[in-house]
């Protein structure tokens, strides 16, 4: 800990003594809010709570700001207003958008222009412009920035972190609305800050992590209940009953969106109606019920109409066209599947993009249109991929975010609960002994101090250890770390052997070099991932070079270790790899084969293992080959490696 961060902490406690005879003299109240400006404040608290309260109370904040003009609370009025219309009226919510813009110039509070930055970018993102979306909330973001408005700057975190989950792009969105959450909790706000936790839960979900994401929304519901918040209590239900639904739990689905359905209504919340209903109809598909899903369906669409949200109609095409392939009307359904592709490609939807491929090729294949089903299937099964390895990148990106925030969020909780204890013990003390407790106090901190830096250094001591022991490149062991194994299993073998597996990506110097670095990257990280699928429980791997390959097969005997071989070079040589760079020629790998010696080191086999491969590249390359000739006859019997 360094001697200015030391001396930044004793002044909170130095601060209390200085400024004690100030507090002393007591502060001027803060006058309560009278007129106009508390029918605003009472609009904002009740957006939570009653929509229809929110309203009533922003309307009649108008009504008397016309005899008294104040454009802050008009401003903060009529924001109010444009998020209630958002949900239903779009018409209304342009007027709103027009007014607030032309309010702008004359506004004191100046941070409140990302208020209408924001809710223009909803109002966008909802009729399915996403693009011109995300460009409002980048500036509202930057604007609210500038201005230093922590309120204002929040809610478009939200709003832009909300997006980016929604697109994939998992970590810059759980940044957004980690520090989202944290601004509200900062300056007072827990039901907004709840708001954001569960828009960091519908990532989770987002992002593969259906359990976690469900256990966060059933605590929030908790505490949804407790405080009354019945509009939040729909959000919260509908986004469990999609949890369960991607979990194929339908019973536990329908149950989420019925509870969604029933207080939507309670409320006159037509949008959360309609979402509730095509939940409900994706169980009823799900659970041989196609008709009664059209019906519902029907009724989602008429509720659409008024808000014309983009997602929730590509949403109710995708489940009528699955209900009409179960009804057994394949033009209709094409038709629907069709309109869903067209909204979930332009909104960047992969996983609703994955289930409307897979539903068109069912349809074409039920109809015997073979070749076109599978042009979808192939089309799935891309974009799956794409989903899949986004997921898995994002996940790695997600994982610093989550760590870089709870060490900031436990660095600012000790400094507060330090900072109001050592507050409270000075306010029970006299003047005279409080130097006294200030240097015991230093002292105590000084210790924690010390004890939170050896805990960090002992972290740190583990991951770098982690790191040592990692390639950077494929996430594989690396050298290091497989040639610390490899002694063990020679070791523990008894009398039967092990085998070593030497693979070497064939022409992997011409695809560097006609390609470039970033292809070659990519190949190496594809045939990393080929490899550790084919591993048995208790075989390992590691990258020992730039194109080689080490795998350790305990317990192997030459039959065994070449047929495990064979499938691992089968395994690179059918790799897809369409995707890295056109015209890239398919990949082979040669694979040589050594068998445990008694009295073997770890050199001994390697060179065996490395003259086999040798031979496998002079030979022809792509083949698994073993260590001498006596090793190629027995290979020839278990069944030879083809040529190409």
């Amino acid at each position: 800990m360094d001697l200015r961060r030391l001396i930044v902490v004793a002044g909170m406690f130095l601060a209390p003594l200085m400024l004690a005879d100030l507090a002393a003299a007591g502060e001027a109240a803060t006058p309560s809010l009278t007129g106009a400006a508390a029918l605003v404040e009472q609009a904002r608290a009740s957006q939570k709570r009653n929509e229809e309260d929110s309203r009533r109370y922003a309307e009649q904040a108008l009504a008397l700001l016309a005899a008294t003009p104040d454009v802050d609370q008009e401003f903060l009025a009529r924001l109010v207003l444009c998020e209630y219309f958002n949900e239903r009226d779009p018409a209304a919510t342009a007027a709103q958008i027009e007014t607030l813009e032309l309010l702008v110039p004359a506004l004191t509070r100046k941070g409140l222009r990302a208020g209408l930055l924001t809710c223009r970018g909803e109002s966008r993102e909802i009729l399915g412009d996403t693009a011109a979306a995300m460009t409002d909330y980048d500036q509202a973001v930057s604007h609210a920035s500038a201005a230093n408005d922590e309120e204002m700057l929040a809610r478009s975190l939200y709003s832009r972190g909300f997006l980016y989950s929604l697109q994939g792009d998992y970590a810059q969105g759980l940044a957004d609305l980690r520090r989202c959450e944290s601004l509200y909790t900062k300056i007072g706000q827990p039901l907004q800050a709840q708001t954001a936790l569960d828009g960091i839960a519908s990532t989770y979900d987002r992002m593969g992590d259906v359990e976690q994401a469900r256990q966060i929304y059933a605590k929030s519901l908790q505490i949804l209940r407790s405080e009354g918040l019945i509009r939040e209590q729909v959000i919260a239900e509908h986004n469990v009953g999609r949890a369960f639904e991607r979990m194929g739990n339908w019973p536990a689905a329908r149950r989420s969106f019925e509870a969604t359905l029933r207080l939507a209504r309670g409320l006159n919340y037509s949008r959360a109606e309609a979402y509730a209903l095509r939940g409900l109809a994706a169980t009823d598909v799900a659970l041989n019920r196609p008709r009664d899903a059209l019906e519902r369906l029907k009724r989602a669409r008429e509720l659409n109409g008024t808000t014309r949200d983009a997602r929730l109609t590509a949403l109710i095409s995708l489940t009528e066209g699955m209900a009409m392939r179960a009804l057994g009307d394949p033009a209709t359904a094409r038709l629907r599947f069709n309109d869903a592709l067209a909204a979930f490609r332009d909104t960047s939807q992969r996983t609703e993009l994955v289930l409307t491929y897979e539903q068109l090729a069912l349809v074409d294949s039920e109809q015997g249109e073979w070749r076109r089903a599978f042009q979808w299937q192939q089309a799935a099964k891309s974009t799956s991929e794409q989903l899949l390895r986004n997921q898995i990148d994002q996940r790695f990106a997600v994982l610093k975010v989550e760590f870089d925030t709870a060490a900031r969020e436990k660095e600012y909780e000790a400094l507060l609960r330090e900072s109001s204890a050592n507050a409270r013990a000075l306010e029970q003390s006299d003047r005279a002994r409080r130097l006294q407790y200030l240097v015991i106090a230093l002292i105590v901190l000084v210790a924690a101090m010390f004890a939170a830096l050896a805990w960090q250094l002992s972290r740190a001591s583990q991951r770098m250890r982690r790191l040592a022991l990692t390639d950077e490149l494929t996430g594989a062991p690396n050298r290091r770390s497989v040639l610390t194994l490899l002694p063990n299993v020679l070791n523990d073998s008894g009398n039967r052997s092990a085998a070593v597996l030497l693979l070497d990506i064939d022409h992997f110097k011409r695809i560097n070099d006609t390609f470039g670095h970033a292809t070659g990257d990519r190949v190496l990280q594809l045939v990393a991932t080929q490899i550790r699928s084919a591993l048995l429980p208790g075989e390992f791997f590691g990258r020992v070079g730039g194109e080689e390959f080490l795998i350790v097969l305990p317990m192997a005997d030459l039959r065994s270790a070449h047929l495990r071989a064979e499938n691992i070079r089968s395994r690179v040589s059918s790799t897809d790899i369409s995707g890295i760079a056109p015209d890239l020629p398919a990949l082979t790998a040669s694979i040589g084969v050594a068998i445990s010696r008694p009295g073997d080191s770890t050199r001994t086999i390697l060179q065996r293992a490395d003259a086999a491969l040798y031979r496998a590249k002079t030979s022809g390359r792509n083949r698994v080959l073993g260590e001498n000739m006596q090793d190629a006859a027995l290979l020839t019997a278990a069944g030879p490696a083809p040529g190409r």
